[in-house]
């Protein structure tokens, strides 16, 4: 994985003109040392020297004064508060939940039965969301509804989604997935108001018997705005559910899963399709999300930093002269 980019600037960089103190402090300290020798060999001569007054080594004399001018250097860094950018990865993308609750749904052929194990995938979803995605929850039935707009308040989601309930027979699973695509596409992210990726998770049983688009005209739609759609298929062939009928008597019909509309959306989509709850990866789901959220530019300032930093060399710098000179330097 390739380092983070990282950019350094200031906000009061005219401030960096006070760093030619450093240098000039250091020309002094020079002078003052050639100085100091002038006037020594004028009261004795250069041979004597030595043997009048022992003289540190050169790491002693310089190592307490170095660090003291690299401490002032920092804090004078400090004053023109230096800021670090880093291009770190975006958390901004959104999860549209399609939640299929036509009466085929209430079937009992996957325990405890279809819409309760749709339930149940949603609710991972929701509990696996990364930080600062969007969820979204569409229902359908013979009519599509927006039971929760892209939102990042997810109890908003995990209630409507405890409300749902099975209710007429009919299934516009393509229009819902039309709608769902809509809402993907409107959402603005805080990038100068670039779209974050999307994607719809559809939970169905499958089949198609009422609305305006068909299977190919959503899945067409949903390549063109790259939103791929993930289907997972709920039931089994031999699905069955019951209706009351008046008299007392109970009528049993037969809602076989239709695997075949569920893969053309997903696979004409660029998504995925999982044959039962099994097979769903809520981990995978979320991993090719995020590897198109791309960057975003953060920025922190380290005054603080260089402060410290500066402070903490001025400290050895004193420490080390106090205790090789007993003196500051």
């Amino acid at each position: 994985m390739p380092a983070p980019e990282r950019e350094m600037s200031f906000s009061a960089p005219v401030l960096l003109v006070c760093l030619v103190a450093v240098p000039l402090a250091v020309a002094g300290l020079v002078w003052l040392d050639r100085e100091r020798r002038r006037r020594a060999v004028a009261w004795a001569p250069p041979a004597l020297l030595p043997n009048m007054v022992s003289r540190p080594g050169r790491l002693r004399r310089h190592l307490p004064t170095a660090l003291l001018l690299v401490g002032v250097a920092l804090l004078l860094v400090g004053f023109a508060r230096p800021k670090a950018t880093y291009h770190v990865p975006s958390q901004e993308a959104t999860l549209l939940l399609v939640l299929d609750l036509s009466g085929s749904m209430a079937a009992n052929d996957t325990a405890p039965s279809r819409i309760a194990a749709a339930k149940a995938i949603a609710n991972r979803y929701i509990e696996k969301a990364p930080k600062g995605y969007q969820l979204a929850l569409v229902t359908f039935s013979d009519h599509v509804a927006v039971a929760v707009p892209p939102t990042h308040d997810f109890t908003q989601v995990r209630a409507a989604l405890q409300r749902a309930h099975t209710g007429p027979q009919g299934t516009a699973l393509a229009d819902a997935v039309v709608r769902a695509v809509e809402l993907g596409a409107s959402v603005r992210g805080t990038q100068h108001g670039r779209r974050p990726p999307a994607v719809v998770v559809l939970l169905s049983d499958g089949g198609q018997t009422a609305g305006r688009y068909t299977p190919g005209q959503a899945a067409d739609r949903a390549r063109q705005e790259r939103i791929p759609v993930s289907a997972i298929l709920l039931g089994t062939p031999d699905g069955v559910v019951q209706q009351q009928l008046k008299g007392g008597y109970t009528e049993r019909i037969q809602v076989p899963a239709d695997p075949q509309v569920l893969q053309q959306i997903a696979g004409q989509s660029g998504g995925r399709f999982s044959g039962g709850p099994a097979a769903v990866d809520v981990a995978g789901t979320y991993d090719e999300l995020g590897s198109r959220t791309g960057t975003r530019k953060k920025t922190i300032e380290v005054s603080a930093a260089a402060a410290a930093g500066g402070l903490a060399f001025m400290l050895a710098g004193g420490l080390l002269s106090g205790v090789w000179f007993r003196r500051m330097p």
